[in-house]
């Protein structure tokens, strides 16, 4: 299984979807708050060059925000 990790925020609507989203299609992942670990932020920064929440990193493959289709592409799920 896909080694999931989301750096997210609790405000951030998109990332809710997004955990849902995984939880229905069976995925287990690390939830990331970066807005109460500041090295966490920074590695988030640092490996999607973004500020923004969510960002996804899927077996070292970074998607920012919720990409819905390449998210789906990378952990083979068919909509």
């Amino acid at each position: 299984m896909a080694k999931i990790r989301i750096f997210s925020t609790p405000a951030c609507p998109y990332c809710v979807t997004l955990k849902e989203f995984l939880r229905e299609n069976n995925f287990s992942f690390e939830d990331i708050d970066v807005s109460q670990d500041k090295n966490s932020l920074d590695e988030m920064i640092e490996k999607s060059g973004q500020f923004g929440v969510p960002v996804v990193d899927i077996d070292g493959q970074i998607v920012v925000g919720f990409n819905r289709e390449k998210i789906s592409k990378l952990l083979n799920i068919n909509e």
